[in-house]
């Protein structure tokens, strides 16, 4: 299971049901994917096949949207 939490133009912003623990975002484009940490501060953790522009792009909705993110994270994990 892999909830969305939103999507934005292309991209979608999910997460995993079984993953590990430490608070993050998965984030879906035609071009690739990304894995963000969500705290203490938004970090890129992986990214497979985006250019820098899409990556700056993701980085920017995450920082914009973590306390959503981070909402919806403890929301289906801590329930």
């Amino acid at each position: 299971m892999s909830p969305t939490v939103f999507r934005d133009g292309e991209f979608r912003f999910f997460f995993f049901s079984r993953e590990e623990s430490r608070p993050h975002i998965h984030v879906s484009h035609p071009d690739g994917e990304a894995k963000f940490w969500l705290s203490p501060t938004v970090e890129l953790a992986r990214n497979i096949g985006l250019s820098s522009q899409r990556i700056k792009e993701a980085e920017r909705l995450v920082e914009t949207r973590q306390q959503e993110i981070i909402d919806a994270w403890n929301n289906h994990f801590c329930g």
